[in-house]
């Protein structure tokens, strides 16, 4: 075990605080963002279409002095989640405690922060029954370990070289399905794909006829499809949360990946020899038709719920790879949304009746050849990315507890 000392966090910052307890006002794209705790990712502010902006003159007003020594720290509702300061322009709300420490020993305490039973402590000496409260008292008098420098600086280095090869293969991830779906837009969106000539198919000339049912032009020779009568939409199986285990006990344990999983990995498990479950490996999209519905995921593995379908062509003509992008246009989720159902909860069933786009088998498998490969390539990088987060998170405990030692 490490016999590290202790002291105060209070006494290894040279401040702790929060952000605006109030309402800024709002303005259009100054490129200065108001943040709160839900806007801290795994070490990085994360910026989102529902993110707000404020003036420079409110950011003045309310200036917060933050250098690359600061930790962000999530102090109400979701407590706990965490980002690195990297000079970004932003606005800290209530709901986002700064840290200033000392030295560079934040990168330290980043990793230390996401202990099980830190994360624990947080949670137990926080306030508030519906939503959670972590007071700034409780962190100033929280009392951390205190490594040396070579120790700290060991521990964080291992372990952020782990997230830093997460972080690189999930921007790969992000240029490649980027180019995928300017190129599904092109093609299927705008009809500009390569006609005979290799130029740009409608804006060349090509001849576009009116299609009722599609309620627009669409190129001679394609057709309105319906993608029931194409895809099979394979519905999963809701055993119920009495199933769910939270250790994998055996080799029939499996993942079992709900609504709010696809975002991310399950953290729960399924015995396989309780019912016969739908299953999903790496390469198949599944798509929420409950809850948040319309949102799609591919590189999941194991059983999944009701709330979701698995999408494949029987007939094994059409690729996952082209079934993802199909389900990323924006017409099929605005269309999921629209004929969703329920007050409380969506519900999304109804809508795989009336999902229509405009098709030519030919022009998709030529997509197809040129997209399957980056495919592939972000399937293995999500892979990668499981192993990476496994490892990471095995050694976490062991660096804090001195069971593991870095050279």
């Amino acid at each position: 075990m490490n016999k590290w000392k202790t002291d105060k966090l209070s006494n290894l910052c040279s401040k702790i605080g929060d952000g605006l307890h109030g309402t800024p006002e709002y303005v259009e794209d100054s490129g200065i963002y108001f943040i709160n705790g839900n806007n801290l990712k795994n070490g990085w502010i994360e910026i989102t279409q529902n993110t707000k902006s404020v003036s420079n003159e409110e950011l003045q007003n309310n200036f917060i002095p933050l250098n690359t020594n600061s930790l962000l720290l999530s102090i109400n509702g979701t407590l706990g989640s965490m980002a690195f300061y990297r000079n970004e322009k932003v606005m800290l709300g209530k709901s986002s405690a700064y840290l200033n420490f000392k030295s560079e020993i934040n990168k330290f305490y980043y990793y230390y922060f996401q202990l099980p039973s830190v994360q624990e402590y947080f949670f137990n000496v926080a306030t508030g029954s519906t939503i959670k409260n972590l007071s700034l008292k409780s962190i100033q008098d929280f009392e951390v370990p205190v490594p040396e420098f070579n120790e700290w600086n060991g521990i964080a280095s291992v372990l952020s070289a782990l997230d830093s090869k997460i972080e690189l293969n999930n921007r790969i991830n992000t240029e490649l399905e980027a180019m995928a779906k300017t190129m599904y837009d092109y093609w299927f969106v705008q009809f500009d794909f390569p006609d005979k000539n290799g130029k740009p198919y409608k804006t060349s000339g090509g001849k576009m006829v009116w299609n009722e049912e599609l309620k627009r032009e669409i190129p001679e020779g394609w057709e309105a499809l319906k993608l029931s009568s194409k895809f099979t939409f394979e519905k999963g199986i809701e055993p119920g949360s009495a199933e769910y285990v939270e250790q994998k006990e055996s080799i029939y344990h499996v993942n079992f990946i709900r609504v709010g999983d696809v975002d991310g990995s399950s953290a729960i498990f399924i015995d396989t020899r309780q019912k016969n479950y739908s299953m999903v490996l790496e390469r198949d999209v599944l798509v929420t038709f409950d809850g948040s519905v319309g949102k799609v995921a591919f590189g999941l593995e194991g059983a999944y719920s009701g709330g979701l379908r698995k999408i494949y062509d029987n007939s094994g003509v059409i690729d996952n790879s082209v079934i993802y992008y199909i389900f990323k246009d924006e017409r099929i989720i605005r269309t999921i949304h629209k004929y969703a159902t329920g007050s409380i909860l969506l519900h999304a069933g109804s809508s795989i009746n009336i999902l229509t786009i405009p098709y030519n088998e030919i022009r998709y498998l030529e997509y197809q050849n040129i997209i399957k490969s980056s495919y592939n390539k972000m399937v293995m990088n999500k892979k990668e990315n499981r192993r990476l987060t496994e490892l990471r998170d095995w050694l976490l405990p062991m660096l804090m507890n001195g069971q593991v030692k870095i050279n």
